[in-house]
């Protein structure tokens, strides 16, 4: 009888120390998400660095143009039947543009953060066939030709490295910041043009400028062609539109030809607001997952980590008859959550990568000597700490393998629960 209550009594405490090890893990749940938030903070700095840096240089860049503007007065009846002309303003694509040039990458530091931005030069060429009045259905000697004026849109003027000019047939123009009244665009670089509605405009021009993040453009052309070469390795494409590319080690190449029935906007109309940006495309100067993003997401196996860690301190307890106290296992959870924050401030510095070795060495060599300690045996502190290598190692694999993570995952946890409950066959509940 005294052996069925001991039994019984045994049981009651693997139990409820069991209920007490759950309970613990919620608990630990509470600094996992203060880590969480501390990730959160050392990432938007680095957003406020960048921020700062590309202010003072410049920010996403959309070359947009040359769009050329006619006036006109239009003659109507008014509600008192009186003929009056209201000035108004047509606009003409061109038929052919065409655009090449380089993106050259150029790296800044503020403080420990990397800024990426970029310095680009830009060989801009076209023509316009003809100006399509009669589709328009105006009347050309109603057009005002001596206020004829072409603009060009760059997003971020603080980026232009030298005055903007535009090779006009024969004749050179400088285009000057402005504020214009047209549905078009709001500011924009803009020139007076001569044009003779008989015959064929050509245009070309050549831009300098700095930028960050993107680079765009919008497709104005009946038919639009734009190559770019660039000796960054990491492009990401931007836009409606992907381009034919080449990318290597050395950098990359990269064609986009748009034809304007793929676009939203007409080649010519009066009047009308057209969101002519909407169409455009480009290539951003993508950084691989930075070390932030990585260990936000290392984070998310937080409860992955403590869950297994304590599984299998638990069941090594319960198969060798060992007592552990609750508190024991809370230092091993704290240490556990340790390997963020080291994973955090070193990938500041030497790379997530090298980080994340420095961190599990770290992390399982000071709770291999704790258990080496707890238990009296070195046996299963090793085994121990092999385990946490291999789960470390495993959420390292899940982290590298970003489009198999979720195959990975399922399949690493179906084999960790087979563990689990084959070793759970022996302890006697």
């Amino acid at each position: 009888m005294e052996s069925m209550v001991q039994q019984a009594v045994q049981k009651s405490k693997i139990f409820f120390k069991a209920l007490m090890i759950g309970g613990l893990i919620l608990l630990l749940l509470i600094p996992a998400m203060l880590v969480e938030n501390l990730v959160k903070e050392r990432e938007e700095r680095q957003k406020e660095a960048f921020d700062e840096v590309s202010s003072k240089w410049a920010g996403t860049q959309n070359v947009t143009g040359p769009v050329l503007v006619l006036p006109y007065n239009e003659a109507v009846t008014n509600s008192s039947g009186a003929v009056v002309h209201l000035r108004k303003q047509a606009y003409i694509l061109p038929d052919k543009l065409t655009v090449e040039g380089d993106l050259r990458p150029e790296e800044r530091h503020r403080g420990i953060y990397q800024v990426m931005l970029y310095s680009s030069a830009l060989n801009i060429s076209g023509q316009f066939n003809s100006i399509p009045l009669k589709e328009l259905r105006i009347d050309p000697s109603n057009v005002l030709w001596n206020e004829a004026h072409v603009c060009v849109d760059l997003q971020d003027a603080r980026g232009l490295k030298e005055e903007m000019q535009l090779k006009w047939n024969d004749s050179v123009v400088t285009l000057n910041p402005a504020t214009v009244d047209n549905a078009v665009m709001k500011k924009a670089f803009t020139a007076p043009v001569t044009v003779n509605p008989d015959g064929r405009i050509s245009f070309s021009s050549t831009l300098q400028f700095n930028g960050s993040r993107e680079l765009l453009f919008t497709p104005v052309g009946r038919e639009t062609t734009v190559k770019v070469n660039s000796t960054w390795p990491e492009p990401s494409f931007t836009g409606g539109q992907l381009p034919d590319h080449k990318v290597s080690k050395e950098g990359f190449t990269a064609t986009w030809k748009s034809l304007s029935h793929t676009r939203t906007f007409p080649q010519a109309w009066k009047e009308t607001s057209y969101n002519l940006e909407g169409a455009s495309f480009g290539t951003a100067l993508f950084i691989p997952v930075n070390g932030y993003q990585k260990t936000m997401r290392s984070v998310k196996y937080a409860i992955l980590c403590i869950v297994l860690t304590f599984a299998a301190f638990f069941i090594i307890e319960m198969v060798n008859k060992r007592s552990v106290h609750p508190i024991q296992y809370g230092l091993v959870g704290v240490a556990l959550l340790m390997f963020y924050t080291l994973l955090l401030s070193f990938s500041e510095y030497i790379g997530f990568n090298m980080a994340y070795v420095v961190a599990t060495v770290a992390t399982v060599g000071l709770i291999g000597w704790f258990v080496k300690g707890v238990l009296s045996s070195g046996k299963l502190s090793w085994l121990l700490s092999i385990l946490l290598v291999l789960l470390y190692g495993y959420v390292f694999t899940i982290l590298q393998l970003q489009d198999y993570s979720l195959l990975l995952g399922s399949i690493g946890l179906f084999a960790t629960l087979a563990v689990i409950m084959h070793f759970c066959r022996k302890i006697q509940w």
